[in-house]
């Protein structure tokens, strides 16, 4: 757990003090990861760099697991911290191996241990160590080295990692993929982050928490769900951008707006029970189709059900995609709009018929917390002015 309580940083410059950072205070509980985000100048990296005391604060304390480093010494400090910057920062006459096994070289491990490190963070990042343990980081690709400068600062097993606009300098596709490596890694390993950033896009896809901040000043501290479904502020609200409905829908689960009770019929079942089945459930479309073992194959649609003898297996249409119940909402949307199509039916696992997701399921669910949300916030603003 990282602590923050009222940090605050004050240059000297020729023209009289300036504050960078005022009285910061949040807190990143254990295993989370806290994006901070906000224009230039606002104060974001002061406040990242004083965690480790790259930049030593005018006032206010850190705490690492209930721990006040004030009284840590600055090298013992930043060795039980991962730090990762933009620009990589690998030494050039080092092998990858070295450069990974820098920290833990330093605090004593033994060759066998460290090289053991070095071979299990490369795999992690699927960079094949046969391959690359050997290489300078001139033989890589300014992807691999961000990966790299990535695993090099969890060589040593930190609890706590800072981050400094770690993919900002990757082009976008690479930028995905690393990131997706380190979210399966961060899925593992579970450490503590601070992670700048000035993408709202990256923010929301990487943090559990995330922190926006305007001329010094901690404006919100929150959810990602709840920073883009409700605003603290005018200013809060202009950042995250007009498209931050949009923004929610990769933080919402297939199975979080699913319709559980959707029914399905099988290949011998009467189009008459078809059409049956559209009638109880306010089905004005389709129903779908599914094999023995419950995985959907295709769909009957309302209008042949409503007009044709027979059955099922006589009268269905390929289904044009399926949506995963872990999958997020917004591939969900894409789906819908590259198939041209207002539901979709959900699979689990096993590739088994759970549900269904529907265009008025997903602005329904989207309505209905921002809503519940906003009530909340009215209730928490009384009472606040009750006391």
């Amino acid at each position: 757990m990282i602590t923050i309580d009222n940090l605050t940083k004050i240059f000297e410059t020729e023209n009289g003090p300036v504050t960078a950072a005022d009285h910061i205070s949040m807190e990143v509980p254990e295993g989370e990861i806290c994006v901070l985000l906000g224009p230039s100048g606002c104060g974001k990296t002061t406040t990242l760099k004083m965690v480790n005391r790259i930049v030593p604060p005018t006032s206010g304390r850190v705490l690492i697991n209930g721990e006040d480093t004030t009284g840590l010494n600055t090298v013992d400090l930043r060795r039980q911290i991962g730090y990762v910057i933009q620009q990589i920062g690998l030494f050039p006459n080092m092998t990858i191996e070295e450069n990974i096994s820098v920290v833990p070289r330093l605090l004593g491990w033994d060759k066998a241990r460290y090289k053991a490190r070095a071979t299990e963070l490369l795999d992690m990042v699927a960079l094949d160590p046969s391959i690359f343990l050997k290489r300078y980081p001139r033989e890589l690709s300014g992807g691999q080295q961000q990966r790299v400068g990535v695993i090099r600062a969890l060589a040593a097993d930190p609890p706590v990692m800072l981050m400094d606009e770690p993919f900002g300098a990757i082009d976008p596709i690479n930028r995905e993929i690393i990131q997706d490596e380190f979210l399966k890694m961060q899925k593992e390993l579970r450490k503590t982050i601070m992670f700048v950033s000035h993408d709202i896009d990256e923010a929301v896809k990487m943090a559990n928490r995330i922190a926006i901040f305007r001329t010094g000043k901690l404006v919100q501290y929150d959810t990602p769900d709840n920073l883009l479904a409700h605003p603290i502020d005018d200013f809060v609200e202009s950042f995250v951008g007009d498209d931050r409905a949009l923004k929610r829908l990769r933080l919402v689960r297939v199975g979080q707006v699913i319709e559980q009770s959707a029914p399905s019929v099988r290949m011998g079942d009467s189009l008459e029970h078809a059409f049956r089945l559209m009638e109880q459930h306010g089905y004005t479309q389709a129903i779908v189709l599914v094999n023995e073992q419950q995985q959907p194959i295709g769909y009957v649609s309302r209008a042949v059900a409503q007009t044709t003898q027979g059955f099922c297996g006589e009268h269905y249409f390929g289904l044009k995609a399926t949506a995963h119940i872990e999958d997020d909402l917004r591939k969900v949307a894409s789906l819908m709009f590259n198939h041209d199509t207002t539901w979709l039916p959900c699979t689990d696992s096993t590739g088994r018929f759970v549900g269904q997701v529907t265009q008025r399921g997903v602005t329904h669910y989207l309505g209905a917390t921002y809503h519940a949300q906003s009530d909340t916030a009215a209730l928490k603003h009384v009472a606040a002015q009750a006391e």
